[in-house]
């Protein structure tokens, strides 16, 4: 919705919005309707739908995404929005596709108690890597380590000093930074990279209302500790889709992953939850619950 950019042209679903025009949102529903012989009336569906209450599933790119839900499930159908859905993809799709992770990795995780940031910290402590995030506040930062437990967390805001900062959390450097801030966040954690470190580029919050927020990383620190940068979006992975999701089903059902979920209730609230997530309220994948059932 901001001024053009090159990579609105990348894929299709990073093409800019005009005003007036319905937003997409990743979310589930119940067919009411169906020319298409992969759904059936009543059929229970997750994929791009709309901040909307009804939404009409057309185009090739749309129906990649849409897929029908087991109705069998234990698992409540809230997850297949978040942990299960786009969050929880692109969480697993960058930080093992993109990080590369080791065993005894040291990895920092930037606005970690968010909807993605949470579930690489997570996947992190299950692989054997040291883990730090960074959030905004000290009740998600003792969330951080008592509830998911992430080896530490600090809050960015209480730092004046971000690269000190990272150096005291990391004395011997860091391995992975899953980066969902980008702006000074990132130039901190470059300058504290061990050599061949693996930066996932996933995320600039900080850089989306506030356009001149834009990281300028050290160079230098690139190129001689032969450090990794690479950007991906979650359409990338959606191959690894079966094996997330068995993998990520069998965490929940042991225990092993926490599930944060942030829900609203009513179309109406979708504005002032979007906002909200630019502010950093929510305490992981905040979702909008549009009718009262949908079972």
């Amino acid at each position: 919705m901001k001024k053009q950019s090159s990579s609105h042209k990348a894929i299709k679903s990073s093409s800019a919005l005009s005003p007036g025009q319905v937003i997409d949102a990743y979310g589930v529903g119940r067919v009411v309707a169906s020319t298409n012989s992969k759904f059936e009336k009543h059929d229970l569906v997750a994929g791009f739908l709309g901040w909307e209450e009804y939404s009409l599933i057309q185009g090739e790119f749309k129906l990649s995404f849409l897929r029908k839900l087991e109705t069998s499930t234990d698992l409540p159908l809230s997850h297949q929005v978040g942990v299960l859905g786009l969050s929880g993809l692109t969480a697993y799709g960058g930080f093992y596709n993109v990080g590369r992770p080791k065993k005894g990795d040291k990895v920092f995780v930037s606005a970690a108690s968010g909807s993605v940031g949470n579930l690489v910290g997570q996947y992190a402590k299950l692989s054997g890597c040291y883990v730090v995030g960074s959030a905004g506040n000290k009740q998600k930062v003792e969330m951080l380590k008592d509830k998911l437990g992430f080896d530490d967390a600090f809050n960015y805001k209480d730092e004046s000093d971000l690269t000190s900062t990272l150096q005291r959390y990391f004395p011997d450097g860091i391995d992975i930074y899953f980066d969902n801030v980008g702006s000074k966040m990132l130039e901190a954690a470059i300058a504290n990279m061990n050599p061949f470190g693996r930066v996932v580029a996933c995320g600039a919050v900080s850089e989306y209302a506030y356009e001149t927020n834009r990281a300028s990383p050290n160079m230098i620190d690139v190129i001689y500790r032969r450090l990794s940068i690479q950007g991906f979006i979650t359409p990338d992975y959606m191959k690894d889709y079966a094996e997330f999701a068995s993998i990520t089903s069998d965490y929940i059902r042991s225990a092993k992953l926490h599930v944060l979920e942030d829900i609203s209730i009513g179309l109406e609230s979708i504005p002032s939850a979007f906002v909200g997530i630019l502010r950093g309220d929510n305490i992981g994948k905040k979702m909008v619950q549009i009718v009262e059932r949908i079972e």
